[in-house]
């Protein structure tokens, strides 16, 4: 994840600013700048690569003041070049960004129309002259954010400076994070708290959809309707671990929550947006000669593969086998030469996954990796890296790994099929509008939080539950099936909805929930059909589909949990979020150890 921090200070600024960024180079980034206020200038500094090269050129041309912004930035949307490094700026504002604007392209082309100038290929750009545009045309700076930001959609992190007026920032958020820190005459905006943790302890962690005005006597906030609120001053803690969870009672729901975030990061490496079209990293190697994918993984990331072998068959008509990686060496695969051999992993160190990759390296067979932490083993050893970014995931049950791992996967299957000459031009644009749309959907299945907190009493005292899905929806229902189990305790089990009479229809009774994953579509009767069983013989279903699904079977359902209507591609991705909540928020409710169940590590690193 992009780090930022910003400083209205009343001592020069430029090496604290530095400073922040390198707390949060954990992050992972490839590009840094700093931008600062000065005599009414914007005096702005970037580099790309890592902080040491913004170091060089802030000694070349040093840049000071007591007001600035600065940015660690992932290279998404656009190259890792000077150009598209953070804080983007026109004459008269400076910003910095953590998150995605999902209409930027509308937004850009009406600006282009109205003789606005760009200098980079980012989404980030937009906001800068969209608000300087508010500024030239004689609003206050609060006026302009509070006229720009309804126009936004998607997920934002945005701290603001301007040209006129060296004593103030201006901070939003939405689907992103972003606090306050509060100093003696100096006042702060940060990523997170610890890129505010030497200047001060005190801070403010604003609220979804807060925007806020910093200076040096302090912060007014207002919410998402543009009233002043007021909102509680922590202590940020003396630990990484206190400061990194924020106001959320566990990692595990923190991470739910930055779904949003992570998957629009993530999926900006492979969309180009511009252009409507799914590209990946540089390879010397011609996908379009794979004849056949193997793929191998563990846990909850062997979920993600059986999602992606529905997605490579059915778009790129690619033969996919599928492994756990415990078993994967010792059947004694047949690999033929012109495989690709496919590991998914969290860690990139998990020892059966790494094994397995070894195996099929000594094969033959061309090696590609997706994984969450680009220095790892198996990223070392790919021929084709495939990084998510869903930064630190601090939890041991996976979430935010495993939606970023399917955006990989879903752009992973549209690429192929255009290689494979399986998807023309305008099949290739309506994917890629489908995948930029799947962080707002993320953030609509986020919104009924509350409503499957209020229901997890309904689960908690179950001993059994099943979960059912049809097609991509079976293997989301066997992620659903472990979640429970890792952090409840109660024993859960998936099926593919058409097996239940096939045995698991025997376990049935009045006590035993049946979770069904059924979003509206070709399935939806069978599965349907499939619930009827249930029901007859005493089972109480939870049904989990979006409104017109909910209206056409949700009658005399033990409980009803309403997704939006989404194109299956995505619905995978969108579908696990309940999944996720419904899990963490029974565990809550029985007081288990949320974010350390018990007998678990969070990467498995022997056999």
């Amino acid at each position: 994840m992009c780090g930022i921090i910003g400083i209205v200070g009343k001592e020069q600024v430029a090496d604290r600013l530095v400073d922040g960024l390198r707390r949060m180079e954990y992050r992972g980034y490839d590009s840094a700048g700093v931008c600062m206020v000065e005599d009414g200038h914007l005096v702005r500094r970037r580099a790309e690569g890592k902080l040491n090269n913004l170091v060089v050129e802030l000694a070349r041309n040093p840049a000071s003041g007591l007001i600035g912004i600065a940015h660690t930035r992932w290279a998404t949307h656009g190259a890792p070049t000077t150009s598209n490094a953070h804080p983007h700026a026109t004459d008269e504002v400076a910003l910095v960004h953590n998150g995605i604007i999902e209409n930027f392209k509308p937004l850009r082309e009406a600006l282009i129309a109205r003789g606005r100038n760009f200098e980079s290929e980012t989404d980030t750009e937009v906001v800068a002259h969209l608000v300087s545009e508010q500024v030239e045309a004689g609003l206050s700076p609060q006026d302009a954010v509070k006229a720009v930001l309804p126009q936004l959609r998607g997920a934002f992190a945005l701290a603001i400076a301007f040209r006129q007026h060296d004593d103030m920032l201006i901070g939003a958020r939405l689907g992103s994070p972003l606090v306050v820190g509060y100093g003696e005459g100096e006042t702060y905006l940060g990523s997170d708290a610890l890129a505010l943790a030497p200047l001060t302890q005190k801070i403010t962690y604003l609220e979804e959809g807060d925007w806020v005005v910093i200076t040096r006597d302090g912060a007014q906030i207002f919410d998402v309707d543009d009233n002043p609120v007021q909102r509680p001053v922590v202590a940020s803690g003396a630990t990484a671990a206190a400061i990194e969870k924020g106001n959320y009672r566990h990692f595990m729901q923190k991470e739910i929550f930055e779904q949003p975030v992570v998957v629009a990061q993530t999926l900006r490496s492979y969309l180009r947006r511009v252009e409507q079209t799914v590209a990946l990293p540089q390879i010397d190697f011609d996908l379009a000669s794979v004849n056949r994918v193997t793929i191998v993984a563990c846990g909850t990331s062997f979920y993600a593969g059986m999602v992606a072998k529905y997605w490579f068959e059915q778009f790129a008509r690619l033969p996919v086998d599928i492994d756990v990686a415990s078993e994967f060496r010792y059947r004694d695969p047949v690999l033929e030469p012109g495989g690709l051999a496919l590991f998914i992993s969290q860690s990139g160190e998990t020892a059966d996954t790494l094994a397995a990759l070894r195996h099929c390296k000594q094969a033959g067979q061309t090696i590609a990796v997706v994984v969450n932490v680009p220095t790892s083993s198996m990223a070392r050893e790919a021929d084709l890296l495939l990084p998510t970014h869903a930064g630190p995931e601090i939890g041991v049950a996976s979430t935010k790994a495993f939606t970023c791992q399917l955006a990989v996967l879903a752009a992973l299957a549209a690429h192929l099929a255009v290689k494979r000459g399986r998807l023309n031009r305008e099949e290739e644009a309506a994917i890629v509008e489908q995948l930029v749309e799947t962080p707002a959907c993320l953030n609509a299945a986020l919104a009924h939080d509350e409503e499957i907190a209020g229901m997890a009493h309904l689960i908690a005292p179950a001993r059994d539950v099943l979960y059912l899905g049809r097609g991509p929806d079976y293997p989301l229902a066997l992620e659903g099936a472990l979640k429970l189990k890792e952090i409840s305790y109660i024993h859960a089990e998936g099926y593919a909805s058409g097996e239940m009479k096939h045995g698991p229809i025997a376990l049935i009774d009045e006590a035993v929930p049946v979770i069904v994953l059924a979003p509206s579509g070709p399935l939806f009767e069978k599965t349907v059909s499939n619930m009827q069983e249930v029901r007859a013989r005493g089972g109480k279903v939870v049904l989990i589909s979006d409104a017109e699904g909910i209206a056409e079977a949700g009658e005399g359902c033990l409980a009803t949990i309403e997704m939006p209507k989404v194109h299956p591609l995505i619905a995978p991705l969108v579908y696990a979020v309940p999944v996720q909540l419904l899990a963490y928020h029974v565990a809550v409710a029985k007081g288990t150890d949320v974010d350390q169940p018990r007998n678990l590590a969070k990467s498995v690193t022997v056999e």
